[in-house]
């Protein structure tokens, strides 16, 4: 019988057709990503090691092939998208030390509008905070972050302390930090309650905290969304806010919650962006002074003193008048009593 007849067709259909079969049911079997039985322990979120805190990454040649990335390819890609509209930038021109950014967290498109929001000056110096428990879970993904954005992994399951260290480690370097006090994005684009470690983070290290406000980038990017889409973006950046000597971190942060909600408003806020002038003085050019120590130079104690040589000094004899040239009266045009210079040849 050939292997074509209708016979052996159909067995060779059933054979296939039941392979498939158990696959199928090998499969639902199998605990991909559906809901775990309740009899299951929770799984844990993954969380790198204390050791990768990404230096690398803030360390040359790194800093200058993310510079060009930036400049090439990540700002220009920004402004294209969204051509963002950025108020107060004059707060972020000339940071004298480094500061806290703490915005609102909407979208994946939050960081590069707050880099493009920022100077070159101020972008090279600054940090992302990035969730441990969401980007570093790969490590190649994390990897290729960092290298565009400059992040460090930020634990959001442990406490203050934890918050804290890798934190202030590079804000006594002088690093400025990006941090998203929300924890994670918003859904549906309204501002969620703030964390307080972004005010126990001042109130350890003593770092002015900047407020920003990001408007649309929920609508170019929103929670679940993989590609970007086009749309208007409006950055604020107000003034940097300290906390008292009598404020706690709970009582600064609510202050800080409050500083970006009211950016969030559509009239402009002076109390919070700074009135006309304020702004205008920012903007004058910093001048650099140059000046000369009045002190006198202090010799080391193990160096012996000058000791000074007293040297007899021998009667000055007056130099013989020079004669005037014949023709010239005397004390008139001594210049030309010197020699002549001869004639060139004429040509013939």
């Amino acid at each position: 019988m050939p292997w074509y007849s209708g016979a052996g067709v159909t067995r060779l259909a059933d054979a296939v057709g039941g392979a498939l079969r158990d696959v199928r049911r090998v499969r639902k079997g199998w605990y991909w990503d559906s809901p775990r039985p309740r009899s299951w322990p929770e799984q844990g979120s993954v969380v790198p090691a204390p050791a990768s805190d990404l230096g690398w990454a803030r360390q040359e040649p790194v800093r200058t092939i993310r510079f060009l990335i930036q400049r090439g390819l990540l700002l220009p890609f920004t402004e294209a998208m969204a051509h963002p509209k950025v108020e107060g930038r004059e707060w972020v021109r000339d940071l004298e030390r480094p500061v806290i950014f703490a915005a609102n967290h909407s979208s994946h498109a939050d960081t590069s509008l707050i880099l493009h929001a920022l100077g070159d000056h101020a972008r090279d110096r600054t940090v992302v905070a990035a969730a441990a428990d969401y980007w570093f879970k790969r490590p190649l993904l994390g990897n290729i972050v960092s290298l565009f954005l400059n992040t460090f992994p930020f634990a959001r399951t442990g406490g203050a302390q934890a918050q804290l260290h890798s934190s202030s480690q590079l804000l006594k370097s002088g690093w400025n930090l990006v941090l998203f006090p929300e924890g994670s994005r918003s859904p549906d684009g309204r501002i969620q309650e703030f964390k307080p470690g972004v005010g126990h983070l001042a109130n350890e290290t003593g770092t002015p905290v900047v407020p920003l406000h990001i408007r649309g980038a929920h609508q170019i990017m929103p929670k679940g969304q993989k590609l970007p889409l086009p749309g208007p973006v409006r950055v604020r950046i107000g003034k940097p806010m300290t906390p008292h000597s009598d404020e706690g971190s709970r009582q600064f942060t609510a202050r800080v919650e409050k500083a970006v909600r009211t950016l969030a408003l559509e009239p402009e806020q002076p109390e919070i962006q700074g009135s006309w002038i304020e702004r205008w003085r920012l903007m004058k050019p910093r001048e650099l002074r140059y000046e000369e120590s009045r002190e006198p130079l202090q010799t080391s104690e193990t160096m012996p003193p000058p000791v000074k040589t007293v040297s007899k000094a021998r009667p000055a004899t007056p130099a013989p008048p020079v004669p005037a040239p014949p023709g010239i009266p005397d004390g008139r045009a001594r210049s030309a009593a010197g020699p002549r210079r001869a004639s060139r040849p004429k040509r013939p």
